[in-house]
């Protein structure tokens, strides 16, 4: 019976052996560097099923990850380690962005600390010094996403500046130029004055900032014969005053009637004299301010379309590097707030300004610097999209693209029917160089994949490369295929393309996600992924932001140290639904690390039971159930296996997590466990009946959750074979990462057994509950008398754990009962009724004094409470926190005092 591996070492030797407390530190390190080392990360070929292909978001190589990467990593490695377990041919492939402002940024922030700057270096030096850079992070990134427990494969990783996807990003560029896709214009554009870039829209916070609506008066020109004191005003509402001075138009909605009458008039432009017509645009919003709004076609997005529409001219005022411009008169050279202030004073000089009122304005911030961005006019590199956009919004209206939450494809679908050409060209050193030289000889543009020698118009090698690189999105939109090798017809893009699922935050779905769908199609003829699941922020407990300004930002490195990696990622997961932000409450972290050491005490109380016994861990199919107990047990597990994989297959992680952790904390942990330590004293037949379904719960069950918490799970997995099955070769798989996904079994579904052993349960958790009320002593057994009519049979068989459980003396089992038994107390469990003699476990006189004491203490506290409450002053003068605590007392002295008094009625009742 009792099995001994080849060093003489028993299996209950073994199983002894196992560390008393689970530590994740001495676990987690062992384990991902044991899968990394056996290739079980990679891709194991099965051409009867359909691959499984994620593409990780690349993080930027600027810093450490933030727990956003936690939620992206864990979530994706969720899906990858299930449909691994399924059998899939999975293929996740990890990688790393170049960051273009952003690297540059932090780069040149500690070339400032130095005393120099980039241009000191030289742009060849610098972009050397940011490759320094970038190894030292890269690594650090791929590390944590190690401890992260990204079961990736390490050797596909990717970074957007590698050599073949360099070559990617050339020939998107040369094809879209030459499909006449692709252009070089002026533009409107973000411009940061500190970075002094072009930037992306998402490059850009907009932050809703206190500010001032400025109303301000326009005098008209005189109409022919009119005199001059009758001078008229137009009055227009502003929260950029300082762009009055390259207003080249006012303009009005053509269906307003205030202005019907002065449309194709001329107003005579403040401080600059300037005569600029007065149009009528249905861009004008005849609700904001006074109904009448400035153009300024040169600082502003909508203006430029105003400007365009209208042929009015663009004047720049203000400069690239913030400061106003020879064009703005009197106020050049000054910082732009600096004219603000001072243009102000001007106007109200001349009676000009009617009123200012505060207005909240949404201001644009640079990303890194935190420098308000600037609208300008550019000459810049522009991506047509509005053909690239039209499939990609079919791809989500046919059905071809499954957006998780659906509620996101409006989101989706408004970014693209409302889409701008994309502004791809950036002023930085660090990036995809633009693949376009300019002959200085003819002044024509070669556009080419290689680097060119010499002007393809005019063969002069007199030519120079354009200075600015690529927006870092536009390498990024191609990460689905430039990943797997295209531009090249690749092994891996004919079997990996598309990829199955593209999951990020939901802040970047038009950003990031509805380029690489437009890229995708384009140039492959497909959708790069058939779904795109979106999940939520990460908040701190209160439900804020994080953020370095609130000094609430949570390090993961911190949190997987003091708490292991599986609390983290289990909490992070089970904390969130779909597209939903979730809070991160340390409270949560410390639970879900107490349920790792449950999966370790009860696994490690399951190995050491049950070690003496031979026959392995058998297949949770070859069990025969012989108890009501064991048939329950089977048919919650199978449920649970149904559930989860419908769950997992409809990415509703949270869920399958919290109802896994159910099923092994309660049915398994707290109620079978339990049940076994009777189940075991019985004949051999319930013995290895009992040890059989320990051991194939606890390996299905490690199964369902690793996924979720990979690191533990396989830690038990581990020792649950060896000590059970000591030589490998008899394993059914050498790593639980590689072992089969539990598959739903209909033969163990028992209704019977469920309503059954759900009543038995109700009758050992009601009696539980009166010993508690009552303050019986542990140890101490109580008798009990059930009235349990046609469930006579079924009860009579499990009266043994009725005794175990609720510590009761053998019940006394009865059909019916004419007369209640006196000074007993009554519970009903369904229609069991139970009665516990009170006889010689409590003096019911004495309780009834304590309990008349303690309600009185209970009513002098709510009456101090109250009144404190109802004191004006105190509710007006304290802080709203401390106003709070106090009726949080309140309500719970409310809850005690009602207990206490339903308490001493119970009693009295009795007595």
């Amino acid at each position: 019976m009792i099995e001994q591996d080849k060093q003489g070492t028993t299996a209950a030797e073994a199983a002894a052996a196992l560390p008393k407390a689970y530590e994740p530190q001495a676990v987690e390190a062992k384990w991902y560097r044991f899968w990394e080392e056996g290739g079980y990360f990679k891709p194991r070929p099965n051409l009867s099923r359909k691959p499984f292909v994620i593409s990780m978001p690349p993080p930027n190589v600027t810093g450490v990850l933030h727990l956003g990467h936690v939620v992206t990593a864990t979530t994706e490695d969720i899906m990858v380690r299930y449909h691994r377990m399924q059998g899939d041919e999975t293929l996740w492939i990890p990688g790393s962005d170049h960051a273009g402002i952003a690297t540059q940024t932090v780069v040149e922030r500690t070339l400032a600390k130095e005393g120099t700057d980039r241009h000191q270096l030289g742009r060849e030096a610098f972009v050397e010094r940011i490759w320094q850079w970038v190894h030292e992070y890269k690594d650090r990134i791929q590390n944590q996403h190690r401890r992260i427990g990204a079961s990736c494969d390490w050797s596909r990783e990717r970074f957007t500046l590698d050599e073949g996807l360099s070559k990617a990003v050339r020939e998107v560029f040369v094809r879209l130029y030459d499909e006449g896709l692709l252009y070089r214009g002026e533009r409107i554009i973000n411009w940061c004055p500190f970075c002094m870039s072009a930037l992306s829209d998402l490059e850009v916070n907009h932050i809703d900032t206190p500010g001032k609506l400025t109303y301000v008066r326009y005098p008209l020109k005189p109409l022919p014969g009119q005199s001059e004191g009758e001078t008229e005003y137009i009055s227009v509402a502003t929260t950029r005053p300082e762009t009055i001075l390259g207003d080249t138009g006012v303009a009005v909605n053509p269906h307003d009637p205030r202005y019907a009458n002065i449309i194709g008039r001329h107003a005579i432009l403040p401080m600059v004299g300037r005569e600029i017509p007065i149009i009528g645009d249905e861009a004008v919003d005849a609700s904001f301010g006074t109904g009448a709004v400035k153009v300024t076609p040169f600082h502003d997005p909508v203006d430029f379309e105003i400007g365009q529409r209208h042929q009015l001219p663009q004047i720049q005022v203000i400069g690239f590097d913030a400061k106003m411009t020879d064009q703005a008169g009197p106020y050049a050279g000054q910082d732009r707030y600096e004219a603000r202030k001072n243009l102000i004073a001007d106007l109200e000089k001349l009676g000009l300004i009617i009123k200012s009122e505060d207005y909240v304005v949404p201001l644009g911030i640079c990303d890194r610097s935190n420098t308000p961005i600037e609208p300008l006019i550019s000459k810049q590199w522009f991506v047509k999209m509005t053909p690239l956009a039209t499939p990609a919004l079919a791809a989500v209206k046919y059905g071809q693209l499954k957006i998780v939450p659906e509620r996101f494809n409006k989101t989706y679908t408004e970014w693209l029917e409302n889409i701008h050409d994309w502004c791809i060209s950036r002023q930085l050193w660090w990036g995809h160089r633009i693949p376009v030289w300019y002959c200085d000889t003819c002044g024509s543009m070669t556009v080419s994949r290689e680097d060119a020698t010499a002007c393809s118009h005019c063969g002069s090698e007199q030519i120079h490369q354009d200075e600015d690189v690529l927006d870092t999105w536009f390498s990024s939109a191609l990460w689905p295929f430039s990943t797997l090798g295209w531009p090249e017809v690749t092994p891996d893009v004919l079997r990996y393309y598309p990829n199955s699922v593209m999951e990020t935050g939901y802040d970047i779905i038009f950003f990031w996600v509805s380029r690489m769908v437009m890229t995708g199609i384009h140039f492959l003829g497909t959708v790069p992924f058939s779904t795109v699941y979106l999940h939520g922020l990460v908040r701190d407990a209160k439900g804020e932001k994080m953020s370095k300004s609130k000094n609430n930002v949570v390090d993961p490195l911190i949190i997987m140290d003091k708490y292991g990696t599986d609390a983290l990622r289990f909490t992070l997961t089970t904390s969130s639904t779909p597209g939903n932000d979730s809070k991160l409450v340390e409270e949560r972290i410390i639970g879900n690390r107490n349920f790792a050491n449950k999966i370790w005490n009860a696994s490690r109380f399951v190995l050491m039971t049950t070690a003496e016994f031979d026959g392995g861990v058998p297949a949770i199919d070859e069990l025969t159930p012989q108890t009501l107990a064991d048939r329950w047990l089977l048919h919650r597990f199978e449920l649970l296996t149904k559930s989860v994989t419908r769950l997992i297959e409809e990415f509703q992680f949270g869920e399958a997590g919290r109802q896994i952790n159910e099923f092994f904390w309660s049915d398994y942990c707290d109620w079978y466990v339990e049940i076994a330590k009777v189940q075991m004293q019985g004949d051999e037949a319930a013995q290895r009946s009992t040890v059989g379904i320990l051991r194939a719960v606890l390996d299905q069950s490690m199964r369902l959750l690793h996924p979720f918490m990979p690191f533990v799970t396989e830690e038990v997995w581990q020792h649950l074979y060896r000590t059970s099955v000591p030589d490998p070769e008899q394993w059914p798989a050498s790593a639980l990462i590689i072992a089969s996904w539990p598959q739903y079994n209909e033969a163990f579904i028992d209704e019977e057994a469920e309503q059954q052993f759900s009543l038995v349960q109700q009758v050992i958790t009601r009696i539980r509950d009166a010993r508690n009320q009552m303050n019986v002593e542990p140890s101490r057994r109580i008798s009990a008398i059930m009235v349990v009519g046609e469930g006579l049979t079924m009860f009579e068989a499990q009266t043994p754990l009725i005794e175990f459980l609720a510590r009761t003396e053998k019940p006394q089992l009865h059909t019916t009962l004419e007369q209640k038994p006196e000074q007993a107390m009554s519970l009903l469990a369904e229609s069991v009724e139970v009665y516990l003699p009170l006889a010689g476990l409590l003096d019911i006189g004495k309780e009834l004094e304590r309990l008349d004491k303690e309600i009185l203490q209970s009513a002098q506290e709510l009456e101090r409470l109250q009144s404190k409450l109802s004191n004006e002053n105190f509710v007006a003068r304290a802080k709203p926190d401390v106003v709070e605590k106090e009726r949080e007392k309140l309500a719970a002295q409310e809850e005690r005092s009602s207990k206490l008094k339903a308490r001493h009625d119970e009693l009295a009742q009795i007595k």
